[in-house]
């Protein structure tokens, strides 16, 4: 029988950083489940404490990250996937070369969404927290609704085995709120809704990336009462039963701050959780609330969720801010049609001149298909641009989005030298002044190791 030996994963992992190749991620995991294609199921048996796995389109890496920071606060670190591998060979690294974590931690990861059934079936999860599905990368996962299926197949596995767990799922998309009941309409057991429930930061109208249109019980229309993003919102089904179910931990009042964060106020069963979370953006907050959703699960208490949530730092790409030369350089990662609008709605609030960089990639890992830039509002900050370098290696196709949008051409600049053209949009901004960098997944990669390489980041499996 093999025989899981830790050191030599770890010798494997750390001679592919030093490399610089990135395969420090996921590498020990791909041998190891070469030798062994049972070692999640036979690692994960070994964890002391509960077990959670963190799965949505946009916002688990985030997600897991707040509920990762408050356990560790708390005395509980998890074992975690921090680095963001999140299929089955990222999983495995991190079980196997964080066996050493304290004890009772248990295991936190974050899962795509189209691994989450296997993983689940080999890990066993005390809690499952499924936060959105939106559109992304149609040419590997295909529709919405293959996805939903696949969630549901695995939730009734789950339930047939037996056992006590949780399921954390958000009550404003209407995809992920109907997986809180079994096939035939009747409740789940240990099923906890959240969502928002201030109409003050609801949309007019639906985004142009508006997803779930139909329910999937009956398929007739949903009728809105009002959106957040996309299709996330207040609905209802008018032919049948299928309605947003009422959460017990929702965000009863908001205040986005732009880029600076927000102001949120939670009401939940053990008491209210008031925070300013320094994470910009309607998206976080939601990241916010089902974080604090999974923790009151966990056990924690109001005070210590409130607490780490306003010590939240950016994880990698995701709203980080480092100093070159004496500019500031926001990174915020960009890829797929919500993601993109609700980023570019956060930058558009307040109104202020914008310098951007935009790196649009058409790499394996981002999808090949790259319509979907016509899917994501580009309209608002267009009367607030200064200038904006299109990189990549689909840069063309971005300014001609952005010219369709209304940004002015004069201020477009097409430079497919991804680093080059970086360094000369950092350069053109005034001392003092900000850069919003804004990479699709593999352009955050490269330039984060350039980064690193120029001591001006941490590499991302630090």
């Amino acid at each position: 029988m093999f025989v899981v030996r830790p050191s030599l994963a770890r010798a494997i992992g750390a001679a592919s950083r030093l490399s610089g190749r990135g395969g420090g991620t996921t590498l020990p995991g791909r041998i190891l489940l070469g030798m062994a294609p049972d070692a999640i199921a036979r690692l994960g048996a070994e964890l002391d404490g509960p077990i959670v796995l963190i799965s949505a389109t946009n916002g688990k890496t985030t997600t897991a990250a707040m509920v990762a920071a408050a356990l560790r606060a708390a005395g509980r670190p998890p074992i975690h996937n921090k680095a963001g591998s999140n299929m089955n060979r990222g999983i495995a690294t991190a079980l196997l070369e964080q066996r050493t974590a304290a004890p009772g931690g248990g295991g936190l990861f974050e899962v795509d969404e189209a691994w989450l059934r296997p993983v689940a079936a080999e890990l066993v999860p005390d809690l499952i927290v499924l936060a959105n599905l939106f559109r992304d990368q149609l040419d590997r996962y295909g529709e919405l609704e293959r996805l939903v299926d696949d969630w549901a197949k695995m939730l009734e596995t789950r339930v047939q085995r037996g056992g006590d767990w949780s399921l954390v799922l958000n009550a404003d998309d209407p995809l992920v709120s109907d997986l809180g009941r079994d096939a035939d309409g009747a409740p789940r057991p240990g099923v906890v809704y959240f969502g928002v429930d201030d109409p003050s930061v609801s949309l007019a109208e639906p985004q142009h990336a508006h997803d779930a249109k139909h329910c999937r019980r009956c398929g007739a229309p949903y009728q809105y009462e009002r959106f957040y993003m996309g299709h996330l919102g207040h609905y209802r089904c008018p032919d049948c039963d299928s309605a947003r179910p009422r959460p017990s931990v929702a965000a009863r009042r908001v205040e986005l701050l732009g880029f600076d964060g927000s102001r949120v106020e939670v009401d939940s069963p053990a008491g209210p959780i008031n925070f300013t979370l320094p994470l910009p953006g309607l998206y976080n907050v939601y990241n916010a609330v089902a974080a604090s959703a999974a923790l009151l699960q966990l056990g924690l208490g109001p005070a210590a969720i409130a607490t780490s949530l306003e010590a939240t730092a950016a994880v990698f790409g995701r709203v980080e801010e480092i100093q070159i030369e004496g500019r500031r350089v926001a990174i915020l990662l960009i890829k797929n049609p919500i993601g993109a609008s609700e980023v570019l709605r956060t930058l558009a609030q307040p109104a202020q001149p914008l310098e951007l960089w935009i790196a649009l990639n058409d790499k394996i890992a981002d999808g090949r298909d790259i319509s979907w830039v016509w899917d994501a509002d580009f309209e608002p900050p267009a009367e607030l641009i200064l200038r904006v370098t299109c990189s990549g290696s689909r840069a063309p196709e971005m300014a001609n989005r952005l010219k369709y949008a209304g940004w002015d051409p004069a201020r477009i600049v097409v430079d497919d030298d991804l680093h080059g053209s970086f360094n000369r949009a950092v350069a053109a901004v005034e001392p003092g002044g900000r850069l919003f960098a804004l990479p699709t997944y593999t352009a955050l990669l490269e330039l984060r190791t350039r980064l690193a390489d120029r001591g001006l980041a941490k590499e991302y499996w630090a």
